[in-house]
């Protein structure tokens, strides 16, 4: 039987794959710019806005050139080889299991990993093909076990990192005589080393299309080191005069106006020259909401467009609009010099930025990975081998499914990863970010599972924790996530396992 008989799996699977992308984007993309909504360093829909940028130029720009066939080789494709039809039927239900997971815990405000509901879907459409001894389940083997491990290491190693960075401000910085002047005078070097970093982190888990983790070490060093001096050297011409005028001498110049701010002469200083609850943050954006308000709704058109912007428009950060725990937590929470937790805003936006574009070339694959898998067996009627050539179309597809999630759904996970569990002010959002980054490049390199969403969790657990009052912590939320985390995996496999015992038997 030709594979042209099995058109229709095709084209379910790339309906399915965008709803999968849909999911990831409106769950796992949030993990990037949560901190940066919920600090109101950024609007939502400038959060958004950019998150669609960086997504999709990592997915497409940076995108895997091959997929592996069997996501954490979880099941193995030679138990197909006699019926590739049926691994190209079971990666389709393994879209509807995970795609179906993601999208309902995003209606629920639970962050979940995408990458377990992916693998969890593909081991439930495996058993029920070939039963449970089909399965990789050993720890030893990095199998299932060694998976869900994670849901410890990566949280804790996160929150190390993360605390670590947070610690390090508050007694270096903030706790001084002069924070402010402490502050903008390690803006430079601050610039430089978050730089270094966030390129270590692109080269080492972001890149597999240019391949750049195949360099040298001592190549990798000199372009690391090369941006980070880069960016210092930005930090102190550009950024350091600009922020100092409009931050301490409230002057109101313009985000863009730090790149020829020698050649603007002293404006009259107004009060409150940065302040993002007004719509005057960091990227001067304006308050979109208010000009929607502002215009009345007419007809079926103005409906649409209600619904359609609603996902850009919805209260994140405001954790007035929540309830009275909320705003306790908040108060509680440890406050520092305001000028001096301004200069953050900026490196919080690049951090977040930087995140985004690596996620995207990474976790797309989690969409157009069993997709890829039925491209091929589609086109060639064989069983793939281990590791699948991904076509720039498909790289594309996943991308814009990411981007379109982002923008409708991503809201609720912005607003339950950020206020919800702690307060949030730009330092920490800064030390969760990059934390979270530097978890994700040790898991990277010694092979520990780990998951996005579950290392900005735990970052932001560890970080109010610096608060020194366990009050500071929205518990309740924290213990329905992990909730959630727990319950990924079985669902997504008891979805993909059903639909393919309905489809194949």
């Amino acid at each position: 039987m030709g594979a042209d008989y099995f058109t229709y799996i095709f084209v379910l699977g790339l309906i399915q794959s965008f709803w999968d992308s849909f999911g990831i984007g409106a769950n796992d993309v949030a993990n990037s710019f949560s901190t940066a909504v919920a600090s109101k360093t950024l609007k939502l829909w400038q959060a958004c806005a950019i998150a669609s940028v960086t997504e999709f130029l990592g997915a497409f720009l940076l995108g895997a050139e091959v997929t592996d066939t069997i996501k954490k080789k979880v099941v193995q494709p030679n138990d197909y080889a006699d019926n590739p039809s049926t691994l190209m039927l079971g990666m389709l239900c393994s879209l509807y299991g995970s795609s179906i997971c993601v999208i309902g815990a995003s209606k629920l405000g639970l962050p979940v990993s995408t990458t377990h509901a992916t693998v969890g879907a593909i081991i439930g459409f495996g058993i029920a093909a070939h039963g449970g001894d089909s399965i990789n389940w050993a720890y030893s083997n990095k199998g299932v076990w060694f998976i869900v491990a994670g849901w410890v290491y990566a949280p804790l190693i996160a929150g190390v990192c993360a605390a670590t960075v947070f610690l390090l401000l508050k007694y270096i910085l903030f706790k001084r005589e002069d924070p402010y002047k402490w502050t903008i005078v390690s803006i430079p070097f601050i610039f430089a080393l978050t730089a270094a970093i966030e390129t270590l982190f692109i080269v080492w888990k972001g890149s597999p299309r240019l391949n750049l983790d195949d360099q040298e070490p001592w190549k990798i060093a000199v372009e690391c080191v090369s941006i980070g001096l880069a960016f210092g050297a930005f930090g102190i011409l550009c950024f350091v005069p600009w922020a100092d005028r409009k931050v301490k001498g409230k002057e109101p110049l313009r985000s863009y106006e730090m790149f020829y701010h020698w050649c603007i002469p002293t404006r009259e200083p107004v009060a409150e020259a940065l302040e993002p609850e007004e719509g005057g943050d960091v990227l001067d954006g304006g308050d979109m909401k208010a000009a929607d308000e502002a215009t009345p709704d007419k007809g079926y058109f103005a409906g649409f467009k209600k619904k359609a912007t609603k996902g850009l428009l919805a209260e994140v950060a405001d954790y007035k609009a929540e309830d009275a725990t909320i705003k306790e937590m908040h108060d509680l929470a440890e406050k520092f010099d305001e000028d001096a937790e301004e200069l953050f805003r900026f490196l919080q936006v690049m951090t977040s930025s930087l995140a985004s574009f690596a996620h995207g070339a990474n976790d797309v694959a989690n969409a157009i990975g069993p997709l890829s898998t039925i491209y091929y067996i589609w086109q060639n009627a064989e069983i793939p081998p281990k590791k699948v050539e991904v076509e720039l179309w498909i790289l594309a597809y996943g991308g814009i499914g990411i981007d379109v999630g982002l923008i409708l759904y991503g809201y609720k996970i912005m607003r339950a990863l950020g206020n919800q569990i702690t307060y949030h002010s730009p330092s920490r959002g800064f030390s969760m970010e990059l934390g979270a980054t530097l978890s994700v490049m040790i898991a990277s390199k010694t092979g520990i599972p780990v998951s996005t969403t579950q290392c900005i969790t735990g970052a932001t657990l560890f970080v109010g924790l610096c608060n020194g009052n366990l009050k500071t912590l929205g518990w309740k939320r924290l213990a329905i996530t992990a909730f959630g985390w727990i319950l990924t995996l079985p669902i997504a496999g008891l979805i993909s396992g059903l639909v393919f015992a309905f489809a194949a038997y």
